[in-house]
């Protein structure tokens, strides 16, 4: 049942995914996301789940489809869904690499419900899992993973939004020798790419969204690294929201167990465009190809997974460990 519901999941990024590339590179972020998000709505709508959506695209009166507490499915196992149905809308539109389709679920109650905040972010990969905290200077931070993968600092690759409010962290790790890996959008890919061998990503820090924390949260307990937050309040409207939900110290360190609480979630990636982690959906005159990845916390797995959709065909299964 488990390996059955992964594989559902799996087609709902999937159907996102495809949905949003025919957007690639039209200059649309727009109808990029909404053709993302409709699809996603349509594939959750004939599962046999009874789940709710605790991060979606917003609150109910600003987002017609996947809004935070939406309820998706045909009825069934009750799950908590966080989604981003089209992270890095404008990779999509300017046909720039790392845009995906991404989903964590997990059982009911498990998923932090973070308000649409900032969150400063440090994540590193399984080898470095001891090594990194929140509350360390980037400095810090920074050669304590090169110790802990036995690297020269100036291997280290740290990934960050290109930000103006990065500009002092930019600065400090780049005093280190350290290098740096800037992406204009996609944190969840920052993140979890600190995690999967062959991005060249070894840390990501910065602020991003608090939403895709919960996201990155996810893939990292099912990977096993390290991920921690703290949020960012920009006002007491968002701060009240945070106390309204929050199932910890919401001006302590969130680690994983706050922002998912459970062993058993499950993190799932569909490549829209090229990047380091996944390929991009990539139409051919009989159908198109997909490369995701499925993240298991109960058992620890970690898929890559490319599909294959024939038009007027059943698709066909090709699945690399």
């Amino acid at each position: 049942m488990r390996n059955t519901r992964i594989v559902e999941m799996l087609e709902v990024t999937e159907a996102a995914a495809l949905a949003a590339a025919r957007w690639m590179g039209k200059g649309d972020k727009h109808s990029a996301d909404r053709a993302a998000v409709e699809a996603m709505r349509e594939a959750f709508d004939i599962l046999e789940i009874s789940g709710e959506i605790v991060i979606g695209e917003g609150e109910r009166d600003e987002a017609p489809m996947l809004y935070i507490g939406e309820k998706v499915g045909g009825g069934g196992e009750p799950i908590d869904i966080a989604v981003d149905p089209l992270e890095g809308t404008n990779l999509t539109a300017y046909g720039q690499p790392n845009s995906l389709a991404v989903l964590a679920f997990g059982p009911k109650g498990t998923l932090l419900n973070a308000p649409d905040t900032y969150m400063w972010k440090i994540a590193t990969g399984p080898a470095a899992a001891g090594a990194v905290h929140i509350d360390a200077t980037p400095t810090e931070n920074v050669r304590n993973v090169a110790k802990a993968l036995n690297r020269p600092v100036e291997d280290i690759v740290v990934c960050v939004l290109d930000r103006d409010r990065h500009a002092d962290l930019i600065a400090e790790v780049r005093q280190t020798g350290a290098r740096i890996r800037l992406i204009s959008d996609g944190d969840v890919f920052g993140a979890v790419a600190t995690s999967i061998e062959g991005t060249g990503i070894h840390l990501y820090m910065g602020a991003g969204g608090a939403p895709e924390g919960v996201l990155a949260a996810a893939a990292m307990k099912c990977i096993g690294g390290t991920f921690m937050g703290r949020f960012g309040f920009r006002n007491d409207e968002e701060r009240a929201r945070a106390e309204k939900m929050a199932r910890c110290d919401i001006d302590g360190v969130l680690d994983m167990d706050c922002l998912v609480n459970t062993d058993e979630a499950a993190f799932i990636a569909t490549g829209v465009t090229d990047g380091e982690m996944l390929r991009g959906v990539k139409y051919f005159g009989q159908g198109a190809r997909t490369h995701s990845v499925a993240m298991d916390g109960k058992t620890g797995t970690v898929r890559f997974i490319e599909t294959v959709y024939r038009t007027g065909a059943e698709r066909f299964w090709v699945r690399m460990d």
